[in-house]
């Protein structure tokens, strides 16, 4: 029995790290998936924040506005969406709201914009 639960609690973490519908990227892997091509990069910043620094490309949808929903329920949910905020926060509690609006490829930019800048990569303003 203890053999079994050791088993069972070492595959936990790897079964339930499996069982994310979420890629998750740091710059690096971003910025090769950007550069292929066939994205969807969301920024769910606020507008200022976006005005001050952007990743190139992306779509600015506030997590905090009224019709964020609605928003994203425009977006083609077939299409690979990379998901950012500024450090990672706000984008991982949107991810379960693209998911219910049936996104089937979400990739998660896990440190943000500010990992995105940090990294140096580039910048749109």
């Amino acid at each position: 029995m203890k053999t079994l639960l050791t088993a069972l609690l070492f595959l936990l973490p790897a079964a339930l790290f499996a069982a994310d519908p979420v890629k998750h990227v740091k710059a690096d892997d971003a910025a090769k998936i950007i550069a292929e091509g066939n994205v969807t990069i969301v920024d769910v910043r606020t507008p200022d924040e976006f005005k001050d620094g952007h990743i190139k490309g992306a779509k600015n949808i506030d997590i905090m506005s009224d019709d964020f929903q609605a928003q994203l329920a425009k977006l083609d949910k077939t299409k690979p969406t990379l998901v950012h905020c500024q450090a990672g926060g706000r984008s991982t509690r949107s991810l379960p709201i693209f998911q219910k609006l049936g996104f089937t490829h979400l990739i998660h930019l896990d440190e943000g914009f500010g990992g995105w800048e940090a990294a140096g990569k580039p910048v749109e303003k």
